[in-house]
């Protein structure tokens, strides 16, 4: 049985002005594959990320997401997609249920509808009585796991997550990779991006090294760690990075 890709990025370019940033990338991920972008800074991750995320437009190159392509059908892709920056926050002047029923209602006009998002996203959260109090007061992991919910909350057929779990905890780190997982358990491609290698290790069942804006290796964590002779994927982006 063939399996079709929920999202298929082919020869993707990139280009401000006369400099080229992304360089013909090219990748897929299927449904309820966790796939991890690696790369330093400026290798093209985050440029990478909002074209796919109809936020930017390619220079050149196409990407399909559940059979749309983004540029011609970007409002149909983001009817299928979530984005969840780095630098995101919720509105602080709203109590964390106020947001949620907010943001399902951008979603949809249905009634039934909303009510279904914003009870998935109270579940999933799992913040208790702290919803009803002001977004303002919450910790960084707390705001983190209800921007998560409200990205989990429509059930997506891709999730693009950008740092996930920058500058959390380690007990918060835990609860939001396991909220990833259980995203990815349901069905729904993610993407994702993030310069912690453990949390690429632990999460990911593929991922794809980019550096200076061309993707040099893709491949399964394990699979990639013999092919270089290193124990880590650390050891693993040294070596294609410096090659």
């Amino acid at each position: 049985m063939q399996v079709m890709n929920v999202l298929t990025v082919d020869s993707l370019v990139k280009q401000y002005a006369n400099t080229e940033v992304v360089h013909g990338v090219s990748f897929a991920i299927e449904a309820g594959e966790i796939f991890a972008l690696v790369g330093p800074n400026g290798a093209g991750k985050s440029t990478t990320l909002r074209m796919i995320a109809t936020i930017l437009r390619p220079s050149a190159g196409t990407i399909t997401v559940a059979g749309h392509d983004v540029v011609r059908q970007s409002a149909k892709v983001r009817e299928v997609i979530t984005y969840l920056p780095e630098e995101s926050g919720a509105y602080k002047a709203l109590t964390g249920r106020a947001y949620l029923r907010f943001m399902a209602g951008l979603y949809t006009t249905d009634a039934d509808r909303q009510a279904q998002f914003v009870s998935r996203a109270e579940k999933i959260a799992d913040l208790g009585d702290k919803l009803d109090e002001k977004s303002e007061t919450y910790s960084k992991g707390m705001t983190r796991k209800l921007l998560l919910a409200r990205a989990m909350m429509t059930q997506p057929k891709l999730a693009i997550l950008d740092e996930p779990t920058s500058g959390l905890d380690v007990i918060n780190s835990l609860e939001i990779r396991k909220l990833v997982r259980q995203l990815a358990d349901k069905g729904t491609a993610v993407l994702l991006s993030s310069h912690n290698m453990l949390e690429i290790e632990y999460l990911s069942h593929r991922i794809g090294l980019i550096v200076g804006g061309s993707l040099k290796e893709v491949g399964e964590p394990k699979a990639l760690k013999a092919k270089y002779h290193v124990d880590n994927l650390e050891g693993v982006f040294e070596k294609v990075a410096s090659a």
